[in-house]
């Protein structure tokens, strides 16, 4: 009896697992733990992605709009998704980008994206819900916090609260920047390079590391070759290739032609693995113009996700001397920010590449959904907080801002 007793538990528990993963429709519960033996969680493919958003945007077009930015080397749609409660109109709102897989062989950096586009749709459409069964509504929120103090957190958000998000804030989201990257199942994109430089006759490897292209700073390395790894930027053959030139890949071009017809606040860009946050600069330890900010935004992220928020700047917990070694000139957040203005991080999910266990990349899934709806909502206020910062600015040197 007692062995019966047990394996109806771990049934009911593999069903709601199964209800809350593939393209099922979401809890808005926190996922619930899983069985030793449980089998490895199922990222999506492109293929199987692809057919999930482009049923979602038929099904919901009054807030939801998909599109392609362009395409591939090896022709897939770099797909993006836009939430609005006029989704077809470029309103005079906040707008936030979020990206995932730069890097294909990092998986939880586009499902918690594609987790996140499915929360939306559900609870956009959803009446305020007792989601706990306790009797009260919306009585724990999304904040990383135990409001109702019954040892769970975050199992009884807004529904009202997507809704607001939705008529207050534009929502651009990439779920995969390198699809080409994903399907192959390798860190890099899949086009051919003919030399380091692009000037050889013959294919001599593939691939680009595209968290490496993006133009901010990219004489920096050549300028300090020891501290930012030259050799390892400049070989074709490596990892972490960063191209024969800014931005000469299909994928960062089609995300800066994006990035320079809209206007960005803020931008989170998902990859894996260590459960940490990072924001500019990457290339110097030197304070940006607005560091505070920064530091302010990543901090409430970390209320939320309770991951560590690294700090390369001057005064923060750790000190690099300039120019920081080992930095990654050439990332996303860099250029965002040192182009665009655009206030952006990357966070690093997960403790181990490739995650596999169920319960871990659900609860990756499940706290982001929260660090997504707190971005959009601190959206709001970003651009005035910059003017305050500019009306009481701290006392910078010239090399803060190089």
């Amino acid at each position: 009896m007692k062995r019966e007793c047990i394996a109806i538990i771990v049934l009911i528990i593999c069903s709601l697992f199964l209800s809350i993963s593939g393209v099922q429709a979401i809890t808005s519960n926190a996922p619930i733990p899983q069985p030793l033996d449980m089998e490895p969680y199922e990222y999506y493919t492109y293929d199987e992605m692809t057919t999930l958003l482009q049923d979602l945007a038929q099904n919901n077009s009054e807030f939801m709009h998909l599109e392609s930015l362009g395409t591939t080397f090896q022709g897939r749609d770099i797909w993006l998704v836009k939430f609005s409660d006029h989704v077809t109109d470029n309103e005079a709102e906040p707008e936030v980008l979020l990206m995932g897989a730069h890097h294909g062989d990092e998986k939880p950096s586009f499902e918690v994206l594609i987790y996140f586009i499915k929360y939306i749709i559900e609870k956009a459409k959803m009446p305020n819900t007792d989601d706990d069964g306790d009797g009260l509504i919306n009585e724990d929120m999304f904040d990383g916090i135990d409001n109702d103090g019954d040892g769970i957190v975050d199992e009884d958000p807004s529904e009202d609260r997507v809704r607001t998000i939705l008529n207050e804030t534009e929502i651009y989201v990439v779920p995969m920047v390198n699809p080409d990257g994903v399907e192959f199942e390798w860190r890099k994109n899949r086009a051919p390079n003919y030399g380091p430089d692009g000037t050889a006759s013959y294919i001599t490897s593939y691939g680009v590391d595209l968290n490496r292209n993006y133009g901010y700073r990219w004489f920096f390395p050549n300028i300090f070759p020891d501290q930012y790894n030259l050799e390892w930027l400049e070989d074709d053959h490596s990892w972490t290739y960063r191209g024969e030139k800014p931005f000469c890949e299909n994928e960062t071009q089609a995300i800066k032609t994006f990035v320079e017809a809209h206007d960005i606040q803020i931008s989170l860009s998902y990859h894996d693995y260590g459960e940490w946050m990072v924001f500019p600069w990457m290339h110097t330890s030197r304070w940006t113009p607005h560091e505070l900010l920064f530091r302010s935004i990543g901090y409430n992220i970390s209320q939320i996700n309770k991951y560590e928020l690294r700090i390369y700047g001057q005064y923060g917990e750790r000190e690099y001397l300039f120019p920081r070694f080992c930095g990654t000139p050439g990332s996303s957040e860099n250029w965002l920010y040192g182009e665009q203005g655009i206030i952006a991080y990357t966070i690093e999910l997960c403790k181990r590449r490739p995650e596999k266990n169920p319960t871990e990349v659900l609860n990756a899934c499940w706290k982001h959904v929260g660090v997504n709806l707190y971005v959009c909502q601190r959206s709001q206020t970003v651009e005035q907080e910059k003017l305050e910062m500019v009306r009481f600015p701290r006392l910078y040197s010239f090399f803060d801002f190089i």
